[in-house]
């Protein structure tokens, strides 16, 4: 569904994205993660086919974006990260202006209409006006949209910010039934549960390149450990949190680390509560302690960092 080779995008003398190798199969959910500014925004929208390709090859379904961008933008759906919707129609009008632009028929895409609604829980507000919804009806609004002209590739741009967790349940569960229908998803996002949820495979960015590829098993697997001991110590301790670390570093094993935070020390390990016995062991007594699991969020954070990016 979609392929790129050597893709590189610039801006001037900024270049947003350093050559990368991309491959989306058909029916798979797929994901770019990255902090703000690592080229996730500016790869969609080449793949979008609404951005030139500064250099590289970039292939969508089969098709090159710079001789074929109408008939590629004919068969994908795209859900921008914030919501376009226009506020002086009302919820079906808003799907019908849009349907009319793909050229479909009065009569079908006034069946589509309502089957879309339905699909994502707006029935009963057809007749309601923008301004009147939540923002998880928006966003759902918005998906509704994007589908309208039945794509073969659906393109979410952080699809779930800002919205609680019940409307970002709701729709997961969307999107999910989009899945099972043949629809390939390509998605970004800042939620690490999210990509873990939706996601088959994903990448990694980071300042323009790809830093990880796999499913979110996999990328666990390659770059944590099993389980995660979180220890907090008291307020009196905070100052000596690097040399507890120096203490207690052989309890992680050959393949665990210990991280150091401000508030806590992170023992990456492939039995917490072991590493957290050991500890103790050591005469060392931590005021509160979790054992977790590893989480896409460890893996992020490490190939990215914890530093913030403007």
């Amino acid at each position: 569904m979609i392929s790129a080779r050597g893709l590189h995008k610039s801006f001037g003398d900024f270049e947003a994205v350093r050559g990368i190798d991309v491959e989306v199969r058909r029916g798979e959910a797929f994901g770019f993660l990255g902090p703000n500014g690592a080229g996730k925004s500016s790869t969609m929208r080449m793949v979008a086919a609404v951005s030139p390709v500064s250099a590289g090859e970039l292939r969508i379904l089969g098709l090159d974006p710079a001789t074929h961008g109408p008939d590629i933008r004919a068969r994908i759906g795209v859900c921008p990260q914030d919501d376009t919707l226009d506020l002086e129609l009302n919820v079906l009008d808003n799907l019908y202006i849009y349907g009319r632009y793909f050229g479909i028929g009065r009569k079908e895409l006034r069946e589509r209409c309502d089957q879309l609604l339905d699909f994502v829980q707006l029935g009963e507000k057809r007749h309601a006006k923008v301004d009147d919804l939540s923002g998880g009806m928006k966003r759902r609004l918005t998906i509704a949209r994007s589908l309208v002209n039945r794509p073969e590739l659906l393109l979410l741009d952080e699809p779930t910010t800002g919205l609680d967790p019940q409307a970002r349940h709701v729709l997961w569960d969307r999107l999910f039934r989009l899945k099972q229908q043949g629809v390939t998803i390509v998605l970004t996002t800042h939620y690490m549960d999210e990509a873990e949820q939706l996601c088959d495979r994903l990448v990694v960015m980071d300042a323009g390149r790809i830093v990880a590829e796999g499913s979110p098993a996999q990328l666990i697997r390659d770059h944590s450990t099993r389980e995660v001991a979180e220890l907090r110590f008291g307020p009196e301790q905070h100052d000596d949190h690097e040399q507890i670390a120096v203490r207690v570093a052989d309890v992680v094993g050959d393949a665990g680390r210990v991280e150091v935070l401000p508030d806590r020390l992170l023992l990456y390990t492939a039995d917490g509560e072991a590493a957290v016995q050991a500890v103790m062991e050591r005469g060392l007594h931590p005021v509160a302690t979790l054992v977790r699991r590893s989480s896409l969020e460890d893996v992020f954070l490490r190939l990215t960092g914890r530093s913030l990016v403007d």
